[in-house]
């Protein structure tokens, strides 16, 4: 038989949450005194919206959570009590944002963040483009690829196909990688699009050309290639940075201009005695499979990866 559903706890008023009679005034509709209007245009208010505050934080946690949590556990996350969240818990529960278990009572989250994701215009019709590509590139190979994408000065993986092969190696699609370390983040930098100016993307890239100088003055190392000679190449080659015994084979997507990666595939090349193609036909075949991704997101039509 199931618990009992969880008691609303009693609930204070926060006074950061008490509407603020000044909030529901329209500065439009509100007459201006006598005298001269001054042309400088003033800052935009700064509205707090806790309960939001109190949802974004919640998902947050439970995204980075090893497990399910109960909420007790939430509220000492978001630094919050236990009445201050519930009913916020309930909401996220009823728009299908959480999944709450009958039994134990702890907080899941539901797929429906990843859902939206995927219903974002521009994302779709890339994993859409990518997807047959990928398909095709995989077995021609015999090795997993991926595709990732710039979000937030990190690059997430949001397509993959799984090597045909009975040994491979692969990620997790929504997986997170550093910008800086990985191959895949490197090429981004090396072929980077309007967007990340505003993000701080250029930091990133000094600090890559930096450690890259430094590693070339260290005589047991091998030296990285440099972001200019990355997009002279248009490609890359190197270790994985986390797995040993992979080499990651790296190309941009490119976007009109030619210049900027809208995503990059990657190929985690595994050579050993299981690998059934070498690792210049895979570059190769890389290459072509990333045009062709390109093409079908311009609509030259460029067919599969041929």
């Amino acid at each position: 038989m199931s618990p009992a559903g969880p008691v609303e706890p009693a609930e204070t008023a926060n006074p950061a949450e008490t509407a603020n009679p000044a909030d529901t005034a329209n500065p439009a509709d509100t007459a201006h005194p006598a005298g001269p209007v001054s042309s400088a245009r003033p800052a935009p208010p700064e509205y707090a919206a806790p309960a939001l505050d109190k949802a974004l934080d919640i998902l947050e946690v439970l995204s980075s959570a090893d497990g399910p949590l109960s909420q007790a556990d939430i509220a000492a996350a978001v630094g919050r009590s236990v009445s201050q969240i519930f009913r916020v818990l309930a909401t996220l529960e009823r728009r299908g944002y959480l999944y709450r278990d009958a039994q134990s009572g702890l907080y899941l989250l539901s797929t429906r963040l990843f859902d939206l994701a995927h219903r974002h215009e521009p994302l779709r019709s890339l994993i859409a483009a990518a997807l047959p590509v990928l398909r095709r590139l995989a077995d021609e190979t015999r090795s997993s690829c991926n595709l990732s994408v710039y979000d937030a000065d990190r690059m997430r993986v949001v397509a993959q196909v799984v090597s045909p092969s009975d040994f491979g190696f692969q990620v997790r699609v929504g997986a997170l990688f550093e910008l800086e370390t990985t191959a895949s983040g490197q090429v981004q930098l090396a072929f980077p699009t309007p967007v990340m100016a505003g993000r701080g993307a250029g930091a990133a890239a000094v600090r890559v050309e930096g450690g890259a100088a430094g590693r070339a003055s260290t005589a047991s190392s091998v030296a990285s290639p440099t972001l200019a000679e990355i997009a002279v190449r248009g490609h890359l080659v190197r270790p994985d940075a986390l797995q040993p015994g992979i080499t990651d084979i790296v190309y941009p997507v490119l976007d009109a201009s030619g210049e900027g990666a809208v995503a990059v595939l990657t190929v985690p090349y595994v050579a050993t005695s299981f690998s059934e193609r070498s690792a210049e036909f895979v570059g190769e075949r890389a290459s072509f499979a990333a045009r062709a991704i390109a093409d079908s997101l311009l609509g030259t039509g460029r067919p599969g990866t041929n």
